[in-house]
């Protein structure tokens, strides 16, 4: 039974991740450009149209990733005996409440440190982010086996992009789209940080693809400084994350 739902689990959750992924990345390569073409009567036409539709398989994209992600999280590492390594005095259990907590406590820290005032200062937040990021990694590392570390740093990831989505990006759009619809200007404000929330989620998503696959590269992950490769990947991934937002704004694009 357990094989069959990881099968299942796993189906699902690839299928609504390339949903989610998908659309985030059309909303920030490539209609984030064409939005800037818009007067003041496309908007009108266009938004109220395109963008419930496209948000609705983008928020419903990402919960069912979160979801079964969770599912395949409980099957995999805290049932199926990955968690922990071998030689650990730990518990399954008490692995799992540290695991989980990591997890949703991981998003508030995010949350709390990207409302502050270091929002002003997209650079400096990011290095104290990575630095946190960097002692987590290590203090977990002690704790779990080198392939669990590097899947709850892509779940942390995971659950701070579908927050990002439910309780950020979707309630600031919903606002912006009803405005827009009546005519009216947007609060520049609830643009800010759909925008802001939606650009992390763009530089989250390209390290998380890796940690989430992670599992079959022992030579990362395996070793006592496999920590460290997980914070390097994710660097890189921002870096190359990065250069996809500089070409998206060039005009290679729009050639065909």
């Amino acid at each position: 039974m357990s094989d069959w739902l990881n099968l299942i689990f796993r189906w699902g959750h690839v299928i609504a991740g390339v949903m989610w992924i998908g659309h985030l990345y059309f909303f920030n390569f490539v209609n984030s450009q064409v939005a800037k073409t818009y007067d003041a009567d496309s908007k009108k036409k266009v938004v109220p149209e395109l963008m419930p539709r496209a948000l609705y398989f983008f928020r419903w994209g990402a919960a069912w990733t979160w979801i079964t992600g969770i599912l395949l999280l409980g099957i995999v590492y805290y049932m199926g005996g990955n968690l922990l390594d071998p030689t650990s005095t730990m518990s399954a259990g008490v692995g799992a409440t540290i695991g989980l907590a990591v997890i949703i406590l991981g998003f508030v820290v995010y949350d709390v440190l990207w409302k502050s005032p270091l929002k002003a200062n997209p650079f400096a937040g990011t290095v104290v982010s990575l630095v946190l990021l960097a002692g987590l990694a290590w203090w977990l590392s002690h704790l779990f086996a080198g392939r669990a570390v590097f899947i709850h740093i892509g779940a942390l990831f995971g659950t701070s992009m579908a927050a990002n989505v439910w309780m950020r990006i979707w309630p600031a759009q919903r606002k912006i789209i009803a405005a827009i619809k009546a005519g009216q200007a947007p609060d520049a404000a609830l643009g800010a940080v759909a925008g802001m929330r939606s650009k992390h989620n763009t530089y989250m998503s390209v390290p998380l693809l890796l940690l989430m696959v992670s599992n079959h590269y022992p030579m990362v992950y395996g070793g006592p400084y496999g920590w460290m490769w997980a914070i390097a990947f994710v660097i890189v991934g921002f870096l190359f994350t990065y250069w996809l937002y500089a070409k998206s704004a060039t005009a290679a694009p729009a050639k065909y």
